[in-house]
């Protein structure tokens, strides 16, 4: 037979065999992965976002929080994951980065903080309770990146006048909230720069339905976990216990005659639209006396050229110097980069709160003419403990603290609103999934 002919009835017997065998189930179709929203030149896909949903999901139920309406936390939770990703462009195009040098150190104060002995510990602990460790760098990366922008972009930024102290200590007695501290929970329907009346209203249409669900008897935190835009919404908005100090003036005035359990009306900020409740008030310290602790320090910057791995080696061999017999404020005047330098790092009396929380319970463990190493957001801090002395809270100090009050309300605010210029100039686009 010709190879021609052999080749054709081999052909044909294929085919008939294709024929002829019965049908195979087809395999069942694995589903691809999609993009749910582009942000600028980023895209979030849909495993991202169900990624993140599952773990929200976790969270809330572990904290005890009725899950809210699954459509609405899925937008919320998109949203707030349109900024984090914002907030991540921004940082590389202006050179912010964190290192793991830089992120290990991190990590490993937050493990003593928990009264972990080492990192190693820590992250047993927390894979013993089921959390992805690399999720959890990452998420630790993130804050410290977007506590970086807030002190580049608002707080160095910032500025209080004599007459802003003025006004605040005289509303302040007038208020006659001295003293007092109120646990708050919030819920925030931000409103855009320059909105449209159209966004306005929806943003008042959220925030009425979210009251509206409250009156009806929700739970506070499953409604802010479903409903707010701020950061704190999958903690049920919880704020935690503030002293009047730190707490807006707009809110103020609405808690000094609310009753603890209760929700504010709808009140508006340049912002966007608040709820406030109240869920306990009591009486602060009062104190009249603080102690106050005079200190020198030598600060050696980390920064995107200078690793906080060279920081610390840069430190150290400066303590080895003074440890040796060196004198601690030649070589501040020597080698620090803060503006004390040139009074051989004196920070003269320093009193609670006006330090960097790392520094001052650094500074508060060692005893006059001890020396000691720490770290911060700013980099590396040699301690060097003068003397203390107890003494009154003087007009003076009542300053510096309402400095530190409208400064941290300042901030807050004037960091929302950075975030929410960085979300009206973005390109964004939601991309909802077509339906099978």
């Amino acid at each position: 037979m010709p190879i021609k002919t052999l080749l054709m009835s081999a052909a044909l017997l294929a085919t008939s065999a294709v024929y002829a065998a019965p049908a195979s189930p087809l395999p069942k179709p694995v589903p691809i992965d999609s993009i749910v929203a582009v942000v600028n030149d980023d895209v979030i896909t849909r495993y991202e976002l169900d990624d993140r949903l599952q773990t929200v999901k976790e969270q809330l139920q572990k904290q005890g929080t009725a899950l809210p309406d699954a459509e609405m936390l899925q937008k919320q939770l998109l949203e707030r994951m349109v900024i984090d990703l914002l907030q991540a462009q921004f940082a590389k195009e202006n050179g912010i980065r964190i290192d793991d040098t830089q992120l290990d150190m991190a990590l490993t104060r937050i493990a003593q903080q928990n009264n972990f002995p080492s990192l190693a510990e820590f992250r047993s602990k927390l894979e013993s309770e089921k959390i992805d460790y690399k999720k959890f760098r990452e998420e630790i990366r993130s804050e410290i990146i977007s506590t970086r922008l807030r002190e580049r972009e608002v707080e160095s930024k910032l500025v209080i006048s004599e007459n802003d102290i003025d006004n605040y200590l005289a509303n302040k007695s007038k208020m006659g909230a001295a003293g007092e501290e109120f646990h708050l929970a919030h819920i925030q329907v931000s409103v855009p720069e320059q909105a449209s009346a159209e966004k306005i209203q929806a943003a008042r249409d959220r925030i009425q339905q979210a009251l509206t669900q409250l009156q009806s008897g929700a739970d506070f935190a499953q409604v802010a976990a479903g409903a707010s835009d701020a950061k704190d919404a999958l903690k049920g908005g919880d704020l935690g216990w503030r002293t009047s100090d730190a707490i807006p003036q707009l809110f103020m005035n609405e808690l000094q005659n609310l009753q603890a359990g209760k929700v504010t009306g709808i009140l508006r900020s340049p912002s966007g639209f608040h709820l406030v409740k109240l869920i306990g008030k009591r009486s602060g310290k009062g104190a009249t006396q603080i102690t106050q602790t005079h200190a020198r320090h030598i600060l050696i910057k980390s920064s995107e050229i200078v690793s906080e791995a060279e920081a610390k080696k840069r430190i150290m061999e400066i303590k080895q110097h003074i440890d040796a017999g060196a004198d601690f404020a030649d070589e501040a005047k020597r080698y620090s980069q803060d503006g004390s330098a040139q009074q051989g790092g004196d920070l003269d009396w320093l009193s609670p709160g006006q330090t960097v929380p790392e520094f001052e319970e650094a500074m508060d463990k060692l005893q006059p003419g001890m020396v000691e190493a720490v770290p911060t957001q700013f980099g590396w801090h040699l301690i060097k403990v003068i003397e203390r002395r107890t003494t009154d809270v003087s007009e003076q100090q009542q300053r510096q603290q309402a400095r530190i009050a409208i400064g941290t309300a300042k901030a807050d605010e004037q960091y929302q609103d950075w975030l929410r210029q960085l979300r009206d100039h973005a390109f964004v686009e939601y991309r909802a999934e077509k339906k099978k």
